[in-house]
């Protein structure tokens, strides 16, 4: 009995041994594992932290971008805000971008009336955005040309009665859009004495707003007619250039920067910007041959073939002496059109300018290169010169 209770014993002892290995073992298996797993969390738990700061990163990123598209977007509106009351469009796209052809399908009675009035389609031009793109005609030569940065300012005198409103609108984006801002001084609109309740309230609000401190409105308190219209907006220009021009143009890329370089080479020069046409049914750029100024019998200026000399030199962009002008557009020295006498007051009908200030200058000359504008209304010209 003795013998078989020890084997007994030392069984269970053995047994409890082995079990105590096993579980021990099993032990020492459990915490190797447990640290892989930790080890294992810790990595993943750190590239979830990283892709976290990444993905943050690029959330930030496009909340910044949404919050500056979201910007300009208030930006345009507000700015576009002041057209649509009036019905106007501001920005790019739409009608008539790129100086193509546009069309209405309303051929309504307005749209009739208003070709009346104004001789042109005036409701289409209301529909076509004051800031549309125009085809840049200028020969190869003038795009490559560069200027210096001391050229003077200039100051951008419109004459208009009885304009439509969108029409005076885009010639005052598209010359703000197209001049450097360190040349253009200043707008002045000469208003002679239009009746077009639009005219007043609407474009004083809209360019106060719009264009604070660049544009000046100078109105007339009766009809003074183009000439001493002309000379009012002379006399509140304060740069030392002025340009004069029709309230129905639209200004292309790099017109001004050789305007002035003349200018600046020699003071008593004229500068006769090239004319393309705005056609005043679809207001299609279309653009116009290079040719010089001349007049008739009937002391009409005409458009005549470029003079030899001219032609011979091959060059496009070389300016054209011309002994006469299309009184629609023209830069000259501020102080240098005083010294000579402006334009004569007392003329009545149009087109006397055409051949006075040819009389009065000792030089007068024009650029091709750069200087292109479009105006409505089927009139044409390009850029001229005039001789000693």
């Amino acid at each position: 009995m003795a013998v078989a209770r020890k084997i007994k014993t030392l069984l269970t002892v053995n047994i409890l041994v082995f079990v105590g290995i096993i579980l021990f073992s099993v032990y020492c298996r459990i915490q190797d594992r447990s640290q892989e797993l930790v080890q294992i969390v810790r990595s993943a738990d750190r590239r979830v932290r990283s892709r976290g700061a990444k993905v943050g990163s690029l959330a930030d990123r496009e909340s910044i971008l949404q919050r500056l598209d979201h910007l300009e977007e208030v930006v345009y509106n507000q700015l576009n805000g002041l057209a649509k009351p009036m019905g106007l469009v501001e920005g790019p796209g739409g009608l008539g971008q790129g100086g193509m052809a546009a069309t209405l399908r309303d051929d309504s009675h307005e749209s009739e009336t208003k070709y009346e009035e104004y001789g042109y389609n005036a409701q289409l031009s209301d529909r076509i955005s004051l800031d549309r793109s125009i085809p840049d005609y200028r020969p190869k030569k003038c795009k490559q040309m560069t200027y210096t940065d001391d050229l003077p300012q200039i100051s951008v005198v419109f004459i208009f009665v009885n304009e439509a409103l969108s029409v005076i609108l885009r010639s005052v984006h598209s010359v703000v859009n197209h001049t450097p801002s360190h040349l253009l001084k200043e707008i002045i609109l000469v208003d002679d004495n239009s009746d077009n309740v639009e005219l007043k309230f609407n474009l004083d609000q809209y360019v106060n707003k719009r264009y604070p401190g660049l544009v000046k409105i100078v109105r007339n308190n009766k009809r003074e007619g183009l000439i001493r219209a002309r000379i009012q907006g002379w006399k509140a220009a304060t740069s030392p250039v002025v340009g004069f021009f029709d309230a129905h143009v639209e200004f292309n890329i790099g017109w001004v920067e050789p305007a002035l370089t003349r200018i600046k080479e020699d003071r008593k020069r004229i500068i006769l910007p090239a004319i393309d046409n705005i056609k005043y049914n679809t207001f299609e750029v279309q653009q116009y041959a290079n040719a010089a100024h001349g007049y008739n019998w009937g002391l009409w200026c005409m458009y005549i073939i470029p003079p030899q000399d001219w032609l011979d030199k091959g060059d496009e962009s070389a300016p054209i002496r011309t002994p006469a002008m299309i009184g629609c557009s023209f830069v000259v020295d501020r102080e240098y059109f005083g010294e000579i006498g402006l334009l004569d007051p007392g003329m009545e009908v149009y087109g006397g300018e055409n051949i006075e200030l040819g009389m009065r200058v000792s030089k007068k000359e024009d650029t091709l290169c750069n200087v292109y504008l479009q105006r409505k209304m089927g009139a044409r010209g390009p850029t001229e010169l005039l001789p000693d």
